[in-house]
């Protein structure tokens, strides 16, 4: 009998060993036991029942109960043993998924950085030395290396979109209330959402509709849309404030791809959504916080305060002394601010904006935990304030990172955002040495892909090529810096985001994919080696490149 549910989860565990990232989970299932419930899946497919999902695995952030592990909202104190499954696991279980476990966050979903957490800061997928982003930074990650299809995150902030541009996935933020939010431990109640994270937007899609129920709120008398082509309304780029280099042109080139693809693009002004994301945190709605978890971190602190984030532990015994009165004086403000947003928008159908301004290094982070993540919520923090739907995808790099944005459209509009955002799919590029270039065994998966050679080039003189024994036979690239590198032959390939991800997830150790510098000083992600894999490797730099080593 075929056994596609086994087999995955088989090559889910062998891709945990291989990218070592163990600060991804904070509870791991043992394999043993998934493979015995994956056996169960495919038994029932085998039978004629209809499971939409078999085979595909997913984890949950670890404020969302999942039955028989602890949920713990990032705080090993804080934890309980939920009765059984939140409505949102429980669905995708229904439909054929296998949760392999709960996945690290910033404690009590209390940041957009990824590393507040004493289970340790989850580094990024694709760029370890820099931020995954927050909270739902394990999520992201154990999406983004291909260890599971999809993955459940939470965004009050922006939680469901910064890890998504971070790691280069899509994150679905649905508008508030389609996603029921029973079993989850909340941040801010009136404003949480449960999102999910894929690689590709059709998965993700997918997911929703199994998570989504009747939300149980009225339905807002949506304006009928006239017809034309998908309206999108985007600010001046000097309204987006400072951005990482590179980011405004990226931006603007994302723009220039709707205006290709027929949308049509107008000004809007970001003034009221600027000011209402700076309200989040710095006015009284993060007293709501305080009213979530407000009690167990009093209680703790005396106690020693350990397991404790110093950092989101102040934010939230901070929240602790608001004036009631500073609430109603700022939901006053907010209802302005609402109205002036919508006004802003008019007909258009949706907002194009970056999802981040830029992206940290976990060092910069450590230096300015809140100026750092203040900063991450620029674009993001108003959108559960307006009561407001978004879908975050990957639409470019710069230097080799991932480079992100987001569409935010009215309450329930949902569908129609995601129907715009497929007309930013973008083609990243990819660089190759070894056996994936054309003529070479791997060759075909990037041509499956749907992958066209962009150039030939070389890498720039940093890197040394080693003779790996692997079936097929491979080489590896190591990056060593000037002194004692040399140039390689590569190949620059563009293909779908989602094709990059696809790569990602099925690579062997001790292949990796990093950020590999070419001839012309651009970075994009390539197929790198770890050095762990050189001993007794031939050292075959001298001959420039995989192709003329095998010729020789």
């Amino acid at each position: 009998m075929s056994s596609p549910a086994l087999t995955r989860v088989r090559m889910a565990y062998a891709r945990i060993e291989a990218t070592d990232r163990p600060e991804i989970w904070i509870d791991l299932r043992p394999q043993a036991e998934v493979e015995q419930q994956a056996r169960a899946i495919d038994e029932r497919v085998a039978a004629g029942e209809r499971l939409p999902l078999a085979g595909k695995l997913f984890a949950a952030k670890g404020n969302i109960d999942v039955a028989g592990l602890q949920t713990t909202a990032g705080c090993p104190a804080y934890a309980y043993t939920p009765e059984g499954d939140a409505p949102v696991v429980a669905r995708l279980r229904a439909a054929g998924a296998i949760v392999l476990g709960t996945t690290n966050m910033d404690q009590f979903a209390t940041g957009l950085v990824g590393t507040r957490s004493p289970y340790g800061a989850v580094r990024g997928a694709l760029a370890p030395a820099r931020v995954s982003g927050g909270s739902s930074s394990g999520s992201a990650v154990a999406v983004a290396l291909g260890i599971v299809d999809l993955a459940l995150g939470t965004d009050t902030a922006g939680s469901g979109r910064v890890p998504a541009a971070f790691n280069g996935i899509v994150g679905l933020k649905p508008t508030r209330g389609l996603v029921p939010t029973t079993g989850v431990v909340p941040a801010c109640a009136s404003l949480d959402c449960v999102t999910v994270f894929a690689r590709t937007l059709p998965e993700a899609e997918q997911a929703l509709a199994y998570m989504a129920s009747p939300s149980g709120r009225d339905l807002p008398a949506l304006p009928q849309r006239a017809p034309g082509p998908w309206r999108v309304a985007v600010p001046p780029t000097a309204q987006l404030g400072e951005l990482d280099e590179g980011w405004a042109e990226a931006y603007e080139a994302a723009v220039e791809q709707l205006v290709a693809a027929g949308a049509e693009v107008r000004t809007l002004d970001l003034t009221p959504f600027s000011e209402a994301a700076a309200m989040l945190y710095g006015g009284a709605f993060v007293a709501e916080r305080y009213t979530a978890v407000g009690s167990f971190v009093d209680k703790v602190i005396p106690e020693g305060g350990e397991g404790l984030d110093p950092t989101v532990a102040g934010i939230i015994t901070g929240a602790r002394d608001i004036p009631a009165h500073q609430l109603y004086a700022d939901q006053e403000r907010l209802a302005e601010l609402r109205a002036r947003a919508e006004a802003q928008l008019g007909d258009a159908d949706a907002l194009l904006l970056p999802t981040t301004p830029g992206h940290p290094t976990l060092a910069e982070v450590a230096a300015d935990p809140l100026g750092a993540n203040a900063r991450l919520g620029r674009f993001t923090n108003s959108t559960n304030l307006f009561d407001q739907a978004a879908v975050a995808v990957p639409a470019d790099t710069v230097d080799g990172l991932p480079f992100g944005v987001m569409l935010i459209g009215p309450a329930f509009t949902d569908e129609r955002l995601a129907r715009i955002a497929r007309l930013l799919q973008p083609r990243l590029r990819i660089a190759v040495v070894g056996a994936h270039l054309s003529g070479q065994p791997l060759n075909p998966q990037l041509l499956a892909l749907g992958a066209e050679l962009d150039r030939t080039t070389t890498t720039a003189p940093e890197y040394r090529l080693h003779a790996l024994s692997t079936t097929p036979p491979k080489p590896g690239l190591v990056h060593v810096g000037a002194e004692g590198g040399a140039a390689i032959e590569a190949e620059v390939w563009r293909l779908p985001a989602e094709g990059l991800g696809q790569l990602a997830g099925t690579l062997p150790r001790p292949m990796t994919l990093g950020s590999v510098l070419l001839a012309d000083g651009t970075s994009v992600p390539g197929f790198l080696c770890e050095p762990s894999a050189l001993e007794g490797a031939e050292d075959i730099t001298a001959y420039g490149g995989w192709r003329a080593y095998l010729n020789n």
